[in-house]
């Protein structure tokens, strides 16, 4: 690609580090050559999403915030409930936007037939529902003492998450989505693959993927 394909990337987890901010677009950047990533995050959602109630909350945000981008060619939500992608694709149209659920789920079914999320909720993503059939979306699993983005970032979070993922693998999974972007921060999608010996889907890789996608789409 002669031209940088610039991608808007949108985190739902409030932080005025900017390197934290900008992680998931790095993350993109290293992976799918062509990609340019501006990362902005919305306000005042300290522990991100992580329930019905705090996602209503986070929608007008992310609508707001996706319109504070100037000159992107694709906007990314990097959390894999989607939070305000219908909505952003109607007040920004012409501009491709996705997020990390709706990518995570169509990439699971590439991988396997049964399929169960892990996340930091008891309930799949909108997208994975909405996506996967429901015979084969066989379990849904929050790892103990998770309860948001942040409980990730600890040794005990991420221990936890081996744990329920070792479950739900037990379940009858045959791929594991992983239900939440936080989880792709703390780079435990390939660790966890080693440990399980199944496929496991990282959301922010597979957001990135389309992105790639569209990139080479867009230049014919």
């Amino acid at each position: 690609m002669d031209k940088k394909f610039t991608v808007g990337v949108i985190r739902v987890l409030t932080s005025d580090d900017p390197e934290f901010v900008g992680m998931h677009g790095r993350f993109i950047e290293e992976h799918y050559p062509g990609i340019r990533c501006v990362s902005k995050c919305i306000p005042d959602q300290p522990e991100g999403i992580h329930s019905h109630e705090l996602e209503r909350i986070a929608v007008p945000k992310v609508v707001e915030t996706a319109k504070s981008f100037e000159d992107v060619d694709m906007i990314i939500v990097s959390c894999a409930d989607d939070p305000g992608v219908p909505e952003v694709r109607k007040a920004l149209p012409g501009i491709p936007v996705t997020g990390g659920g709706e990518t995570t789920a169509a990439l699971a079914l590439r991988y396997g037939e049964k399929i169960a999320v892990l996340g930091i909720v008891d309930y799949a993503p909108k997208a994975y529902l909405r996506m996967i059939p429901p015979e084969k979306l066989v379990a849904v699993g929050r790892p103990e003492g998770v309860n948001s983005t942040l409980d990730l970032m600890t040794p005990e979070g991420r221990e936890s998450c081996f744990r329920k993922a070792r479950e739900l693998k037990e379940m009858g999974a045959e791929v594991i989505a992983l239900g939440c972007t936080g989880l792709a921060t703390i780079g435990i999608a390939r660790d966890l693959e080693k440990d399980l010996g199944i496929p496991v889907i990282d959301p922010v890789l597979a957001e990135g993927l389309f992105a790639y996608f569209e990139a080479v789409r867009r230049q014919g």
